[in-house]
């Protein structure tokens, strides 16, 4: 390291000098294992959600999967978009000692969060009866999508405070505590989502609508431990209950916003796609098709577990002058993420019924499923290095290619699968498409950095 770096080193905390300084798989690995498994964690929740779900029929796991790709989308852009832009403002200030400026971003990310999670809930409660029929969804199946998507989008608020509060401390280079916090979170979650869907013990029987109200309670306690850690100083930042200004907005946003357009693209893929095989094949394709992607929407909490930790590491790198050290955090990060997702992608296309004879034994739906996995689980290692990539440019705080890569995928996916479909008639080109256009963003996104996208010639 230089006599200059040194320097600007040693007037940090050691927190933010182990990212500027330490060896980097080492400290990637660190800082991901609690990431990764939490992620994990709150994976299984959503496995175990859906399994006694499908306990309640055909229509009650075709009404889930209409909703899942717009709960996944509230995750998305307030644990990983704005997550993303909260993380990389606060790490970029504190590789910059900018630390002062660090405490104030800290309450302008819960008021975006209340804002953004507001219009969210208001939007979907208004307008999900509307779309979840565009999707295909009707009679006993609509009615399941509604019960849940009601209670999930009415609480959606505290999801977005909860993921504000662990994003700041995320962005302290701190990823063990928001980990604990979720884990505990989730030993109780388990036994209570069943409780409320079936009604055992003293709780009462509310059906499909009884997942939503235990993930509301999980956020809630959530959101309140996490609160406590800030306000109290331990996460290094600190609430600061001072004047609002506009660039501490700004340096959120230029980031946040635009991530949360690359979220977009992935859950509209998604939404067009399920209308796609909704017209196509009916709800029982619809149930196949959407416990098959959810695996893939799985993908990105298991790489989040990743990405947070290389959004820290590169925005602290990046803020420091260290754009060389950061761009190999991005590649190192990047080969991690695909080794895991492609593993995940070849296990389930070639044992897809071990994966989808957990939610139900109907033949069109393990049809359609086993058609996706085969097709689009060999290409899951673009997507995840990809979804790699672009946690990394959240911290680089460039974002204009994991935009234009994103731009393909849905045409790709969406164009290609409705060229395939009025083809062919067959499901199984459709998610060929689905396929090219996984492996076009990961493999765009990678040209794109590896040819100096994040930095004028010759910075690096």
């Amino acid at each position: 390291m230089s006599t200059t770096t040194a320097t600007a080193a040693s007037g940090l905390s050691p927190r933010t000098r182990t990212l500027l300084q330490a060896p980097i798989l080492p400290t990637l690995l660190r800082l991901a294992w609690p990431n990764v498994l939490v992620m994990l964690a709150q994976a299984s929740t959503g496995l175990i959600e859906t399994w006694w779900v499908a306990r309640l029929g055909t229509d009650a796991l075709a009404g889930m999967a209409l909703v899942f790709p717009g709960v996944m989308l509230m995750q998305m852009i307030s644990g990983g978009a704005m997550g993303g832009g909260i993380s990389s403002a606060i790490a970029r200030a504190l590789g910059a000692r900018r630390n002062a400026d660090a405490d104030a971003l800290v309450l302008h990310a819960i008021v975006i969060n209340i804002i953004l999670g507001g219009i969210f809930s208001v939007t979907v409660l208004i307008f999900g009866p509307t779309l979840y029929r565009a999707l295909g969804g009707s009679g006993a199946s609509l009615q399941a999508a509604l019960a849940y998507s009601n209670v999930i989008f009415g609480a959606t608020i505290i999801l977005w405070v909860m993921n504000a509060l662990a994003s700041v401390i995320r962005g302290t280079g701190n990823m063990l505590f928001p980990a604990l916090v979720t884990c505990a979170g989730v030993v109780i979650l388990v036994p209570l989502s069943p409780c409320l869907i079936f009604g055992i013990g003293p709780f009462p029987a509310l059906g499909v609508a009884g997942g939503g109200w235990a993930l509301s309670i999980f956020y809630l306690g959530s959101a309140a431990i996490l609160g406590w850690y800030v306000l109290t100083g331990r996460a290094g930042v600190r609430l600061g209950f001072r004047k609002l200004r506009w660039p501490m907005f700004q340096e959120i946003l230029a980031v946040g916003a635009i991530a949360s357009i690359s979220s977009i693209q992935t859950n509209v893929t998604v939404l067009l796609t399920t209308a796609l095989v909704a017209h196509s094949g009916g709800t029982d394709a619809v149930a196949g098709y959407g416990t098959g992607a959810r695996l893939e929407y799985l993908l990105i909490p298991l790489v989040f577990g990743l990405g947070a930790p290389l959004v820290a590491l590169v925005g602290t790198n990046i803020g420091a002058g260290q754009c060389q050290r950061a761009l190999h955090i991005a590649w190192i990060g990047a080969g991690l993420a695909f080794i895991m997702t492609e593993a995940v992608g070849l296990l389930a296309a070639s044992f897809p019924h071990a994966w989808l004879g957990l939610f139900g034994t109907d033949p069109a739906m393990l049809a359609s499923g086993t058609a996706y996995l085969r097709s689009v689980g060999p290409a899951y290692g673009f997507f995840g290095g990809g979804l790699a990539l672009y946690f990394a440019s959240q911290g680089a705080g460039r974002l204009l290619w994991p935009l234009l890569a994103g731009f393909i995928r849905v045409i790709v996916a969406v164009g290609g699968g409705w060229i395939a479909l009025r083809l062919t008639g067959s499901l199984g080109w459709m998610f060929v498409a689905l396929a090219l256009a996984l492996v076009l963003y990961g493999g765009l996104l990678a040209g794109a950095i590896h040819a100096g996208a994040w930095f004028k010639r010759g910075m690096a």
